[in-house]
């Protein structure tokens, strides 16, 4: 017998969220002024100036590709659910990016309204992102609305978070370790420990695991994603500072890659690469070098990053996450600890480390620009000043300018601390949202398949007979 995903209403719910989106674009958003048409500007000799080709669209493209290919594939492991994994990442990717961009904006509203441009599409890419990382921690155990209201509610918090951490603290983490790693990983985590299993099912399911097929496809996803990864990290910088991401970061995975594959073999029971740990650790370097990619960190340094990662991610695959699941019920289908969120607490103590040690002599001028908040400013600065150049400088920030290095790597735990909290408090409240008897929670039978919600080739054949 047939039986139906959801009710209706939980459709109907869905087409009410993106109406609404609708409207709220249509009267609190508005092209950037950038790139609203001008009069054509001429050069000296009198010819028309040619306008330049947009600097940020492949990083863009990159980043799009990581979400929607990336993210998609690499969660195609488990042998039944890879309807679920690419679709719903599609679904609930188109969702939140559209969220995104209305959360985000609310702190960058002019006269009323969210100038949008490319910035604001590769700030909600990278939101996104945050997102399906809490799912990969609920694969296979939520229903598609479940993902969505989830996905709706941590994009509100996502986005706060982000203004207090860059804006208010000014903390550098430009490859989005803290902000974006981390805050995803332990969200998620935290979503899960609420709808962990009763003590008798702290067991992984039968669906629960892979085939050499879903296991091949799952190699796509972090293929595309190893690849991709300096952009990701080096999007929101320019100039020498993008540079210096794209280089820390590709030293850094590749580190990584070559540790993990070693570290799988001597751990694992018969000696041998563990697709697992393949699939997942060798992107870790990726996260953990995010919050300092930018920074003056020597190729030594990328690379001694990425080491540790790997063996950390891989360690955390083999030992910690059956732990959890047996001590504290908490699954965690895709291990978004291990590649996440371990790393992310990484990349934080070497962000604290780094910024500690930052000075002028090394960064020259481009150290406040990294580090906003070390600036001075002097009373004579002031009495200098323009008043609208005061007024952009005198913006509010915790703690106020003439941070020491010390200060502000204090700054940079202090950050991933409250992040940590955050999350884990917003995923709580989510994870009760979701366990409410209003929201249909799937069966038992059905965790970790694609048939409850997808018309499977198998449920084809059967209706056909």
């Amino acid at each position: 017998m047939h039986t139906p995903g959801s009710s209706t209403a939980g459709y109907v719910l869905l087409l009410v969220v993106q109406l609404v989106f609708i409207i709220v674009f249509g009267f609190f958003t508005d092209y950037s002024e950038s790139i609203l048409p001008k009069n054509v500007t001429v050069s000296a000799s009198g010819a028309p100036v040619e306008e330049q080709p947009l600097p940020k669209y492949p990083h863009f493209q990159d980043i799009h590709v990581m979400i929607f290919v990336g993210f998609a594939f690499l969660m195609t492991f488990l042998k039944r659910y890879g309807f679920s994994a690419s679709g719903i990442n599609l679904l609930l990717g188109a969702l939140v990016i559209q969220w995104a961009i209305i959360m985000r904006g609310c702190y960058e509203m002019e006269d009323g309204k969210i100038p949008l441009s490319l910035d604001n599409l590769i700030g909600a890419d990278i939101a996104a992102a945050a997102v399906l990382i809490s799912m990969g921690a609920l694969l296979g155990r939520t229903t598609p609305l479940q993902l969505l209201i989830m996905g709706i509610l941590e994009i509100a918090l996502f986005a706060a978070n982000e203004y207090l951490q860059l804006e208010l603290m000014k903390i550098t983490d430009v490859g989005g370790s803290i902000t974006v790693h981390a805050f995803g990983a332990y969200f998620g985590l935290a979503v899960s420990f609420v709808m962990r299993p009763p003590k008798e099912d702290a067991k992984a399911g039968p669906m629960e695991c892979s085939s050499y097929s879903s296991d091949i496809t799952a190699m796509i996803g972090t293929i595309f994603l190893w690849i991709f990864w300096p952009s990701f990290n080096s999007a929101l910088v320019d100039g020498a500072e993008q540079e210096r991401a794209i280089i820390n970061t590709y030293l850094s995975l590749a580190a990584c890659t070559v540790t993990a594959f070693i570290v799988s073999a001597l751990v694992s029971h018969e000696k041998k690469f563990d697709m697992v740990h393949v699939q997942n650790s060798t992107l870790a370097g990726g996260v953990a070098v995010g919050s300092i990619c930018n920074l003056i960190i020597h190729p030594f340094g990328a690379l001694l990053v990425g080491l540790i990662a790997g063996v950390i991610s891989v360690l955390g695959y083999r030992f910690l996450t059956p732990s959890m699941l047996s001590n504290l019920r908490v699954s965690d289908t895709c291990g978004v600890n291990n590649l996440h969120g371990m790393p992310a607490l990484l990349s934080a103590v070497f962000s604290a480390i780094y910024a500690s040690l930052a000075t002028s002599e090394t960064y020259g001028s481009s150290l406040i620009e990294i580090f906003p908040a070390m600036e001075v400013i002097t009373p004579a600065m002031n009495s200098t000043m323009a008043e609208e150049s005061r007024s952009e400088i005198h913006e509010f920030i915790i703690g106020g300018y003439g941070r020491s290095a010390a200060k502000q790597g204090a700054y940079q735990l202090l950050a991933i601390l409250l992040t940590v909290l955050i999350a884990m408090v917003g995923g709580l409240f989510t994870g009760l949202v979701l366990k409410s008897p209003s929201v249909r929670q799937l069966e038992k039978d059905e965790l970790h398949k694609d048939d409850a919600y997808w018309e499977t080739p198998t449920e084809s054949i059967a209706s056909s007979n």
